[in-house]
């Protein structure tokens, strides 16, 4: 077996491509580039090739320079394998320790693309399912030290998602929503909601959602950089598409008023001396009263309301392989009512579906969906969609200096704690 250390473009991207199970964006070619780009990191794209010169595994190590000469290595969602042969993958880990050796490196993390077990909709785990679990104890036969089982988003890639299969039809995949989301998604567009896709000029608009997301809901945001960088270096590499929702203020307010007239008008019928004072319509006519008295405190929040436009949702994707990845996205503070979260992802999922993508990933969620956990509302809205909630087996580091990994596993909580603390005293003076 033979490693290349820096595999050429085109070899390495057939390879990636071919190999759809485990295809991720976070293989590809241009990510290395744009890691590169935006956050001054190495990339190695690494080939193995059997005694007939063909390639078997890929995989993109993002290396990262530490004081020294030191680093470690980074491969994102894993390495490009058959995990199931054994055989090639101790040979493959062995010779990327003896590369990370040569480089310094103290170790390489990987997050592979597998998943742990099957789970139905609630979290459960479906005994009678074939699962992955032996991967774990493979890993860590072979020198990986296992970081844990964790719930939340507190390593490099988040171990829960939910992924859309858009193998069936439109019509079959909206069946498979749930009733209320179904609800929403057939009444269409009544608010005359606006959808702008790949406009580059939108960027400073979902970095304004992106920015409200980030304080109502008190987690990290990217820079502004970062995202028209991301859209920029992917877009054109056809792997991310870039939408934004707005609606028109007036629009809406009229919208709203022909709303408040017509229920009027039908409160008005309720109260024709012709129709019978019975409990039926009595009770139809204080459901009235109720849709009017909130359609009029809607109009009155609209009415505050001093843009002309407002942006209400907006979303990066990532696509690669067979998959479309919700990658970044945030909605507006004002104007939840109004669904455009639910739009916005319904149109991302037909243009999934008719661009030919097999698989749908919304990118990260709970594995502790309770109603007290902060990200609840993010992952039940995701849920509603439909698809496959899924479990990975979780985040691992290949020791290759043992007494430099302890020391850094030492030091890099300290490190994230006080840029935690820097980023929140940043956030407080940017809000005064």
């Amino acid at each position: 077996m033979k490693l290349i250390e820096n595999l050429a473009k085109k070899e390495y991207e057939s390879f990636c491509q071919k190999n759809i199970i485990h295809s991720h964006f976070l293989h590809s070619y241009v990510w290395g580039q744009f890691s590169k780009k935006q956050n001054h990191l190495i990339p190695y794209y690494i080939g193995y090739k059997d005694e007939n010169d063909q390639l078997v595994a890929v995989a993109l190590l993002l290396q990262k320079k530490l004081p020294l000469g030191y680093s470690y290595f980074y491969a994102p969602r894993g390495v490009v394998i058959d995990y199931q042969n054994k055989k090639l993958l101790k040979s493959f880990t062995n010779d990327l320790k003896l590369f990370a050796k040569r480089q310094k490196a103290i170790f390489i993390k990987i997050d592979p693309d597998l998943k742990l077990h099957d789970l139905d909709s609630d979290g459960n785990v479906i005994e009678a399912s074939k699962n992955q679990e032996k991967m774990v104890e493979v890993f860590t036969s072979l020198g990986y030290r296992h970081l844990g089982f964790n719930q939340n988003f507190e390593h490099s890639q988040p171990r829960f998602t939910f992924r859309l299969d858009l193998s069936p039809s439109l019509e079959e995949i909206t069946q498979h929503f749930h009733p209320t989301t179904r609800k929403i998604i057939n009444k269409g567009n009544p608010y005359h909601l606006h959808l702008i896709k790949n406009d580059p000029n939108t960027i400073d608009d979902f970095f304004e959602v992106m920015k409200k997301t980030a304080e109502r809901e008190n987690i990290v945001n990217h820079t502004y950089s970062y995202y028209k960088n991301f859209y920029r270096e992917l877009h054109k590499n056809n792997m991310c598409d870039l939408y934004v929702v707005k609606v028109n203020i007036k629009e809406l307010k009229d919208i709203y008023q022909d709303k408040i007239d017509q229920i009027k008008s039908r409160i008005k019928q309720l109260e024709d001396p012709k129709y019978k004072s019975t409990e039926k319509n009595k009770n139809k006519k204080q459901e009235f009263i109720n849709q009017l008295t909130k359609a009029e405190k809607d109009w009155q929040n609209i009415s505050q309301i001093k843009e002309q436009e407002l942006t209400l949702s907006a979303i990066l994707t990532a696509k690669y392989g067979n998959k479309v990845w919700t990658l970044h996205g945030g909605n507006h503070t004002l104007l939840r009512e109004l669904n455009a979260n639910y739009f916005i992802y319904y149109e991302i999922i037909k243009d999934a579906k008719q661009e030919g993508y097999q698989l749908i990933d919304f990118f990260g969620t709970t594995g502790n969906p309770t109603e007290d956990n902060p990200v609840y509302g993010i992952h039940l809205f995701k849920k509603r969609l439909g698809g496959e909630y899924l479990e990975f087996i979780g985040e691992m580091d290949l020791v290759v200096h043992k007494f430099l990994y302890l020391v850094f596993k030492t030091l890099i909580p300290i490190r994230h704690k006080i840029q935690k603390i820097r980023y929140h005293h940043q956030r407080k003076k940017e809000l005064k």
